[in-house]
């Protein structure tokens, strides 16, 4: 009896040990700096990636390189904005700091309930893993701020008291893409980049991809300039000017996809309507239509703007905020 007892556990721990031996394996690689590990790298590259792309088109508005390229002047920057540019960097450098702390809180408690690692497997099946994995947390983000920034859009006190700071910026610029008040920062921004990574299951150094682009294109979207061979415009149809609509009082209402594709928009029917009066190729054939080219002409979008201000149609920047914000009464149908 207990030797038929020890050669079934035997047998079992055999298949047990084999089973373990053919299962994936995944190791612990050397970090990418030899200073600092991938997880901390993650949390620091999106912060500096933000200063440093901010700091090329701060370069651009002071040398006045690229004018013919901004949606706005610097004039009308300076006479529509309600935030000044030290509020506004105060607000992002906290952002900043709450989304670094609670990514180390984040990492600190994964780590304490297991060591995430690099795959091991080679490059021809990590890449369109890993590419897989990322692109499914685009989507996720998109999802998460699409709903929450349109439910801030149709509920007054959400606009109120979460919202309406980023707003404050009527024409937007880079490094204003995060001046938002702290609780949609954290909500919007980090939170939900923290959850497309969860459910992902992003490795530090998938999350260095996700993070960094994610600023990168955020910082585009507001950055006031379409330039030519901009990869963020040429490649994605949620770009500056697409972004900047929903920054004038006549968009509040619509544009809400950020920061990577605009299907919620178009399957929502939340595009703006006027669409076809920007698309530099509108007016062809649906298979003749350009691809890598700024579907939004900046010419026309700017002939666009000028006669809306000449023609009076829209409300001014503070009725349309006391309206979105349900200070002057029932909402307006906005043009």
């Amino acid at each position: 009896m207990s030797e038929s007892v020890a050669e079934t556990v035997t047998t079992a721990a055999a298949a047990i040990n084999k089973s373990v031996n053919n299962m994936p394996v995944k190791l612990a690689r050397d970090s990418l700096l030899p200073w600092m590990s991938d997880d901390v790298l993650a949390l620091v590259s999106p912060v500096i990636s933000y200063w440093l792309f901010s700091l090329m088109f701060l370069g651009l508005d002071h040398l006045k390189a690229a004018d013919k390229y901004r949606i706005h002047t610097i004039e009308e920057a300076e006479k529509r904005n309600r935030a000044s540019k030290f509020h506004v960097l105060t607000h992002v450098l906290f952002q900043h700091l709450l989304q670094t702390f609670f990514g180390f809180a984040l990492i600190t408690y994964l780590d304490s309930n297991g060591v995430q690692h690099e795959s091991a497997n080679p490059w021809f099946i990590a890449l369109p893993i890993s590419l897989a994995k990322i692109t499914a947390a685009f989507m996720i983000v998109d999802t998460w701020q699409y709903w929450l920034h349109r439910l801030m859009h149709y509920n007054k006190k959400l606009y109120k008291y979460l919202h309406s700071v980023h707003h404050e910026l009527y024409v937007p610029y880079a490094f204003g893409a995060l001046f938002n008040s702290p609780a949609e920062g954290f909500i919007l921004d980090t939170f939900g980049t923290g959850i497309a990574m969860l459910i992902t299951n992003l490795s530090a150094r998938e999350q260095i991809i996700l993070y960094n682009f994610a600023t990168m294109k955020t910082v585009d979207d507001h950055c006031g300039y379409v330039l030519p061979y901009d990869p963020f415009q040429v490649c994605f149809n949620n770009n500056s000017i697409y972004h900047d609509i929903h920054h004038q009082p006549f968009g509040l209402k619509y544009n809400f996809a950020q920061p990577f594709f605009v299907f919620w928009d178009n399957l929502l029917g939340s595009s703006f309507r006027e669409f076809n009066v920007l698309d530099s190729s509108a007016h062809l054939p649906k298979e003749q239509r350009s691809f890598g080219k700024n579907r939004l002409d900046i010419n026309k979008y700017k002939e666009f703007l000028k006669n809306r201000r000449a023609a009076r149609k829209d409300l001014s920047d503070v009725d349309a905020y006391k309206i979105e914000a349900g200070i002057a009464g029932e909402a307006k149908k906005i043009n």
